[in-house]
């Protein structure tokens, strides 16, 4: 059976950690990192961060983020990456907070020592880049 772009995406999102997005208002910009699990189900990050951080205090302005997930190869052929565009919130629903906090701090058990509210990216649409399957190829997915 054939995967879908959705699940060839997925499956690089799930062997990686990190996720940087960028913030930004009429005024400012702003971009950060931070460790991420991924829901496949909803198309969304979960993610912990301070809402009075600088990207905190934009994401809670404007809603429009950005962002990419890559690794550091050192070989052109090696060279996968994704981009994303989508929108941020804290999360509100408590249902929905204490399932992705349980699959947050399982993945990352240090989150306990210090918790920070829980937010998510819905993802909107998402370019993969994939070298190893050809110089440039491309597997882009778009919510309907």
């Amino acid at each position: 059976m054939k995967k879908s772009e959705l699940d060839i995406i997925t499956d690089y999102i799930k062997n990686n950690h990190v996720i940087s997005f960028c913030c930004y208002t009429e005024h400012d910009i702003w971009a950060a990192n931070s460790f991420y699990i991924f829901d496949q189900e909803n198309v969304c990050f979960y993610f912990m961060t301070d809402p009075g951080t600088r990207h905190g205090k934009l994401a809670l302005a404007n809603p429009v983020a950005a962002g990419t997930i890559n690794g550091q190869p050192s070989n052109i052929q090696s060279i996968k990456g994704l981009q994303y565009k989508g929108i941020i919130a804290l999360i509100s629903d408590n249902t929905e907070r204490k399932q992705a906090y349980q699959a947050y701090t399982q993945r990352f058990p240090v989150a306990k020592i210090k918790s920070l509210p829980l937010w998510k990216i819905v993802i909107q649409e998402m370019k993969f880049t994939n070298n190893s399957l050809g110089f440039g190829k491309k597997i882009s997915w778009k919510r309907p």
